[in-house]
């Protein structure tokens, strides 16, 4: 069995609730879990990663508690043996990927080790299908690059690092060179597909699951000046969503390794919106029935059915985030309540899912988190 394709928000021992009711006999899925907030440390508040307990039945989110230091931890993802948790600390030519370990009981983290990240300002991590590596897409150097993840969750030296190659996209300012943004290995475990902001392209690369190196063979194109982000992998791995940052859209591609093609292109903004807008986040329900991608500028979330036989995507909702720069929402593992991650207005604030229409109620929770950027669960209860 594969890894579940959540882009940050990974958990471990936890059932969707969907899986549960149609599989008698199975234990009750985890009602409580542990959240860990990425989040910016230079020019703010935060001295690292941060955690709070969230009830999936309630919505309940409690106080919030330093976790571990740790410098500009902005993509934070736990291993969904929920013993360790990793983090791309985005600093430039002396940014680093972290392991730390997660304290039983308490959720404490501590540092089993550091690796360079052979390449500049890591955005986001994810793990192969077997959870045997870790994956890093490094932004501003355009480069990926994978980690063995040791027996007792420490991080190996890199088995790969690979340049996306190929020509960039228009937009001279923001597409000057590869500039990886997301990464994730395919549901059969056989390549390794990686979102490329500069160049207007998702690459596909092969991956050897048991020596974890990379070998480049094929590569999707999005719209020109499209910018893809990020992406959202369909529950049976036959679709891909992949979100454009620059143009505002998200384009649904069909296929599986080395064959993918666009086949739908909606957009995130309505008609005649002029105001800036950068697109920021993607995610698939757990139940696969619903697409949610966030705006910044806009400050809004965009809700989408999915028409799970052809994968396309139908607009039913659209709501503010009731805060500024979403940068990244996470859905809780029970697919009950969404969590808006407000970077400039450091809040994070909760919405409930309408099971039937996959709409979003403002359920007036809320916390007060410095720049969140990336929450990664685990359960506890």
């Amino acid at each position: 069995m594969s890894l579940p394709r959540v882009l940050c928000v990974l958990f471990a021992g936890a059932l969707p609730l969907a899986l549960a009711a149609v599989r008698p006999g199975r234990p009750a899925s985890p009602r409580v879990y542990r959240a860990y907030v990425g989040n910016y440390t230079h020019k703010t508040e935060s001295k690292g990663i941060y955690s709070f307990r969230f009830d999936s039945e309630t919505g309940k989110m409690s106080a919030l508690a330093l976790a571990g230091e740790s410098a500009d931890p902005s993509w934070v993802v736990v291993h969904p043996n929920g013993r360790s948790l990793y983090a791309a600390n985005e600093s430039g030519k002396a940014s680093s990927v972290s392991a730390f370990s997660i304290e039983t009981g308490t959720g404490k983290l501590t540092l089993l080790n550091r690796q360079p990240a052979a390449g500049e300002d890591p955005c986001h991590l994810s793990f192969d299908a077997a959870g045997k590596f870790l994956l890093s897409a490094n932004y501003s150097s355009g480069n990926v690059v994978v980690y063995p993840i040791l027996p007792d969750g420490r991080l190996g030296e890199r088995t790969a690092a690979v340049k996306d190659e190929g020509p960039a996209g228009p937009n001279r300012e923001r597409q000057d060179g590869p500039h990886a943004h997301w990464v994730a290995a395919s549901e059969g475990n056989r390549s390794v597909l990686v979102a490329d902001l500069g160049l207007d392209r998702v690459m596909v690369y092969a991956f050897d699951p048991e020596k974890g190196t990379l070998q480049k063979t094929a590569a999707a194109s999005a719209r020109p000046g499209a910018g893809p982000r990020h992406a959202a992998f369909s529950a049976d791995g036959r679709f891909l969503y992949l979100l454009g940052e620059l143009d505002s859209t998200v384009t649904v591609f069909s296929g599986q390794d080395g064959g993918w093609r666009a086949v739908q292109t909606v957009p995130m903004l309505p008609a005649g919106f002029s105001g800036r807008n950068d697109a920021a986040e993607i995610e698939i329900h757990p139940g696969g029935r619903f697409l949610y991608a966030s705006n910044r500028g806009r400050d809004s979330i965009v809700v989408y059915a999915v028409d799970v036989k052809l994968g396309t995507l139908t607009q039913v909702d659209e709501v503010p985030t009731g805060g500024k720069e979403p940068r990244h929402f996470a859905i809780d593992p029970s697919g009950r309540f969404l969590l808006a991650e407000n970077q400039n207005s450091n809040s994070i604030v909760e919405f409930r899912i309408d099971p039937a229409t996959g709409k979003l109620a403002a359920t007036g929770e809320a916390l007060s988190v410095p720049s969140p950027i990336c929450i990664a669960f685990v359960a506890v209860e």
